[in-house]
């Protein structure tokens, strides 16, 4: 087989190139990466925000060898016809099978002062999108506009270091996208106390630098706005090679385009009519690819996934339908909300089993939801409690038992992060390092340092 070229510096980049070098592709593979940095972890950058990882900890493992990878350059054209792609540097590279990972651009909103010309924001505006996005802030309060689960993200971060901060965001309640409004109350609560000032139901009118004006009039001072709006996929490489493009470039359940040697995975691509993923969709996407280019030809098949906030300290997961509505289908809903404790449950079950639903405040509930949901198996007799966290899953100290995953991503259990602790792996790193843990959507971090601590004071 002839060689794979990867266009792209990101996770779903990183990982097709492994996986290609795991499953023993005979052709050379190389990733073209417009970064002047390797590959890293995209989904982590909140952690960067709030200070406790530093920029350079997000870099993925290091590639095999044999992959051979170019950073800080950019692609420029594709020749279809010759199977060859131009980079901004004036040299050519030829491919057998050409992936596009290109991902997704910031998505600016239409505020006059954002932008100094197209694609090209103001001083004082940043988005959420890179690691160089996520350096030091400057003096002043810092305006997050967009109140989906980015913007929850972003405000939690900076509120936790002391920043002054505020949220605009023009719905009237945040992630409108998962949460009802009940559910949508208690993340503005835990915000509001940690002294971030929301502004829901509005829109950011103009900014200029030092400042941001509200749609009712309202004046915010800005240090620093940072844009968490929404994502468009990166489709102009694929547009100008006269590739199909909608919301994203086109593909089908192969992950083809519509010419035969042309790929595209990540938030970049569109499959059966879905544009942007998470990055576990991303990692989907590319082990289907690295399998099919590899001998092992299967479709994309999307499995179920969560979604996991990182707002540390306070436990929330959404679980998005697991299949369309069918007419016949007869769905039953049951919902729990105790306000006092700062716990909301709203599942919506058909067959007996999970089909999507919310789950916020308890850690024990969140976790043994997300394991029938993503499991597919029955929910218990005694809903109440299991909404509520006192199902008998977990110990009488709320331990979860040693066979409750941990790192969906990567598969970890909680048996084999103690055994790699055992075993001298004895902080975050380490644990990565032995485990993965942590490396994929980062949802996972404050579980594996609570594990730490825990096995920390429980050693003489």
């Amino acid at each position: 087989m002839t060689g794979v070229v990867i266009v792209g510096g990101g996770p779903a980049a990183h990982r097709l190139a492994a996986l290609l070098a795991r499953y023993g592709h005979p052709g050379g593979v190389s990733v073209v990466g417009a970064e002047p940095r390797p590959p890293y972890n995209r989904a982590l950058l909140g952690s960067v925000l709030d200070g406790t990882l530093d920029a350079d900890r997000l870099t993925l493992p290091a590639l095999p060898a044999a992959v051979r990878q170019l950073t800080g350059v950019r692609v420029t054209a594709v020749d279809r016809a010759r199977r060859a792609i131009r980079l901004d540097d004036g040299r050519e590279l030829p491919y057998g099978v050409l992936v596009l990972a290109t991902g997704a651009r910031p998505r600016t909103p239409r505020v006059p002062g954002l932008q100094t010309q197209p694609g090209r924001l103001a001083d004082g505006v940043r988005a959420v999108r890179t690691a160089a996005d996520c350096r030091p802030l400057s003096e002043g309060p810092v305006v997050v506009v967009g109140g989906g689960i980015r913007g929850v993200e972003t405000a939690w971060a900076l509120s936790g270091t002391g920043q002054e901060v505020a949220l605009v965001h023009p719905a009237g309640q945040l992630m409108e996208r998962h949460l009802d409004m009940v559910a949508a109350a208690l993340p503005a609560e835990w915000l509001a106390a940690r002294g971030v000032a929301l502004h829901l139901g509005r829109r950011a009118a103009e900014y200029t630098p030092g400042k941001v004006v509200l749609d009712d009039g309202q004046v915010l001072a800005a240090g620093t706005v940072l844009l968490c709006t929404g994502t468009v996929a990166e489709s102009a490489l694929a547009r100008a090679s006269g590739l199909e493009v909608r919301g994203g470039v086109v593909v089908d359940d192969l992950l083809r385009t519509g010419d035969p040697h042309i790929h595209a995975i990540g938030d970049c691509a569109e499959h059966a009519g879905t544009t942007g993923t998470t990055v576990l969709r991303a990692w989907e996407q590319a082990e289907t690819l690295a399998r099919n280019l590899t001998g092992r030809e299967r479709p994309y098949a999307p499995e179920r996934r969560v979604l996991r906030p990182r707002t540390p300290g306070r436990d929330m997961v959404v679980l998005p339908p697991a299949a369309p509505v069918r007419p016949d289908d007869t769905d039953a809903t049951v919902s729990l909300l105790d306000r006092a404790r700062g716990h909301h449950a709203r599942l919506v079950l058909r067959g007996g089993r999970i089909h999507e639903g919310t789950v916020i405040g308890s850690p024990s509930a969140v976790a043994e939801v997300s394991r029938l949901y993503l499991r597919d198996e029955p929910v218990p007799a005694d809903l109440l409690a299991l909404l509520t966290g006192a199902d008998g899953t977990y110990a009488g100290d709320g331990t979860p038992p040693d066979d409750t995953v941990v790192c969906h991503c990567n598969n970890v259990t909680r048996k084999a992060l103690k055994d790699a602790w055992h075993r001298g792996a004895h902080d975050e790193a380490a644990l990565a390092r032995a485990t993965r843990a942590t490396t994929g959507c980062g949802g996972c971090t404050a579980a594996v340092r609570s594990l730490c601590t825990a096995l920390e004071g429980a050693t003489p």
